[in-house]
């Protein structure tokens, strides 16, 4: 008797299985809240919904492949959702062009195309620099998906089924991949572009013939080169015209996206190059390290100019290499951004040189539009 009660007693404290915790993490928030912006504020629809669902995820067991084809959002399970949304009264705020119903249903799509391309390993939109770490035939692809799974599943309470867990499960993917740098700069505002929010509050934007430089990236082809010969250009075009005085502000733009797999964002180089060899004031140059095309280059600038208070009825100017410059001028550049914006970020000007291309950004450039779900 005396033996076992001190067995019981010398027992360790955490010998039961532990709680769960909800613990926040800012990557998946802030990833979550710019990537699914209205799943998000969906919360939990009633589960009784999606018991089909819940018993074909159910159905997988502890197979990764078949959690992941289970997991996305089949035509009916959407239609599901756009039901439920009717009948909760739920009001996710939407943008002013597109309908509550449809952007919940283009978020849904944006969320299946990440289950499909880094849960599956099927090619997306863009396969030269979108796709998992490790080779889909490998063990390794396997097991992120595993641990993908799992690490979702420890984050969230919300049964496998519900959109919330989705949402968890598809950043969970992203993030076992590194793919993540859509927010890896967040708040960019606050932090990288504060000193030229300020200067933008005290511009006097009519003493300039341009309110801004636009400055896109072009990457190098090899993940240890940190700036292109292309872009070094960039910055010396650049450093030029800012001189001259053509415009109070460059704007850089470009993400860390050439070569795949590399770590270096083409705007950062590029804002450092006109920092530190060409002596730009740090608070003149605006960063914008999320576009990941050429289409968004333009987009995304508009959305800085807009959060930093330069005005939009004032034409900027295109600083690049010949070209990419005489590209952003072709139809075949307005057909892309037609067929992959939905939309023209803005209207191309007049030409002063093979580097110069005057531009007059739209405000449609605002439109949240997920069908490239890395590039929000």
């Amino acid at each position: 008797m005396l033996a076992a009660l001190a067995m019981t007693a010398a027992a360790p404290v955490w010998a039961e299985a532990p709680a769960p915790v909800a613990v926040s993490d800012t990557v998946v928030d802030t990833l979550s809240e710019r990537l699914f912006p209205m799943l998000g504020a969906l919360g939990r629809l009633p589960t009784a919904t999606f018991d089909t669902r819940a018993r074909r995820i159910a159905a997988c067991g502890d197979v990764p492949a078949c959690v992941i084809e289970a997991t996305i959002w089949t035509d009916q399970d959407r239609a599901m959702v756009v039901a439920s949304l009717s009948k909760s009264g739920a009001r996710p705020k939407s943008n002013a062009d597109l309908p509550v119903a449809a952007g919940i249903d283009q978020e849904l799509e944006a969320l299946n195309v990440v289950l499909r391309v880094y849960g599956l390993g099927l090619p997306g939109r863009y396969p030269k620099i979108d796709g998992p770490i490790f080779a889909t035939d490998t063990p390794f692809f396997a097991d992120s998906v595993k641990v993908a799974i799992d690490t979702a599943r420890a984050a969230s309470d919300a049964p496998p089924s519900t959109i919330a867990a989705s949402v968890r499960l598809a950043v969970a993917l992203l993030d076992a991949n590194d793919a993540t740098a859509a927010t890896r700069f967040e708040p960019l505002d606050q932090r990288e572009n504060a000193g030229a929010r300020t200067r933008a509050a005290r511009t006097d934007w009519k003493a300039f013939r341009y309110s801004l430089l636009i400055v896109p990236g072009v990457g190098p082809e090899d993940v240890g080169t940190t700036l292109s010969p292309r872009s070094k250009l960039h910055a010396l075009l650049a450093a030029q015209r800012y001189r001259q005085g053509l415009a109070p502000f460059i704007l850089v733009s470009g993400s860390a996206v050439h070569p795949r797999g590399t770590r270096f964002v083409e705007a950062v180089e590029i804002r450092r190059a006109l920092v530190e060899r060409y002596g730009i004031p740090a608070d003149r140059v605006i960063l914008e390290p999320y576009a990941r095309h050429t289409t968004t280059n333009l987009r995304n600038a508009t959305r800085r100019m807009v959060a930093l208070g330069i005005p939009l009825d004032r034409p900027t100017l295109i600083v690049t290499d010949a070209e990419q410059s005489k590209y952003i001028e072709s139809q075949t550049f307005t057909d892309r951004n037609r067929t992959e914006l939905g939309y023209l970020p803005g209207a191309v000007g007049r030409r002063l040189s093979v580097y110069d291309l005057e531009f007059q950004p739209s405000r449609l450039s605002l439109r949240h539009d997920p069908r490239d779900p890395l590039d929000p």
